[in-house]
């Protein structure tokens, strides 16, 4: 090898091809990119001695990884030698040692650890509730079935008189009975006459009793008169 290295035209022989570990359990995408980052020795070829492609050559499998996550990964493998990550690539523990110690998957760790102790914190909040929970659902059972039959059927008989004193007191109600008041004194103006004609009372009473029947009627006739204009315009 030094041979070469120096420039020495003796015929060496051609190192066979590495094959991959046969039994790694990472996906293709795992191995391609951890095995493409190792560092490349002097007349060593860019396909490598595992056969790897250039990175141009290969479809990206990290599309998911930032600039810097990935810059970082690199920086972390760079250094390590073929035998570190031919372990990696077989060995369980070694990848998953590697994989934990990366900063993103620290943070992300530390992050659902944070979410998990919080979401526990609130289960136990809401189990320490219950009880208090279950005495309020029962205290509105209790209303819902005494105070608030009570409170409704109250409620019900103010509205039904909230609606009788609407009905009395609209204006089409109010016409009605003025109309109604007119032909009464009408007919009480002709009952006190006709007691005239018959003599069942003096002169003096019928002029004081009809002129205020009367001027009782007139009055009622122009507020009738009145409301009946409003009630049209």
């Amino acid at each position: 090898m030094f041979k070469n290295f120096w420039g020495s035209q003796e015929p060496q022989p051609q190192a066979r091809p590495q094959e991959m570990p046969t039994d790694s359990w990472y996906p293709p995408s795992v191995i391609n990119s951890s095995i493409s980052s190792r560092p490349t020795t002097p007349g060593s070829s860019t396909s490598g001695s595992f056969g790897i492609s250039r990175p141009t050559d290969r479809p990206n499998s990290l599309s998911n990884v930032s600039p810097a996550e990935a810059a970082g990964i690199i920086a972390m493998l760079k250094d390590k030698s073929v035998d570190e990550l031919r372990k990696l690539l077989s060995d369980k523990d070694a990848y998953q040692n590697l994989l934990y110690s990366l900063e993103p998957v620290k943070t992300q760790n530390r992050v659902r650890d944070e979410l998990r102790n919080e979401t526990l914190q609130l289960a136990r909040e809401n189990l320490e509730k219950e009880p208090r929970l279950m005495e309020l659902r029962n205290q509105c059972r209790i209303i819902r079935t005494t105070e608030l039959a009570a409170a409704q059927e109250k409620f019900h008989e103010l509205e039904r008189k909230k609606d009788e004193n609407l009905k009395y007191y609209s204006p089409s109600s109010l016409i009605h009975r003025l109309q109604d008041a007119m032909s009464k004194t009408e007919e009480e103006s002709e009952a006190l006459h006709q007691e005239l004609l018959d003599r069942e009372i003096d002169l003096s009473a019928f002029v004081h009793k009809y002129k205020k029947m009367r001027h009782t009627y007139h009055k009622r006739a122009l507020t009738h008169l009145a409301a009946k204009t409003c009630a049209t315009s």
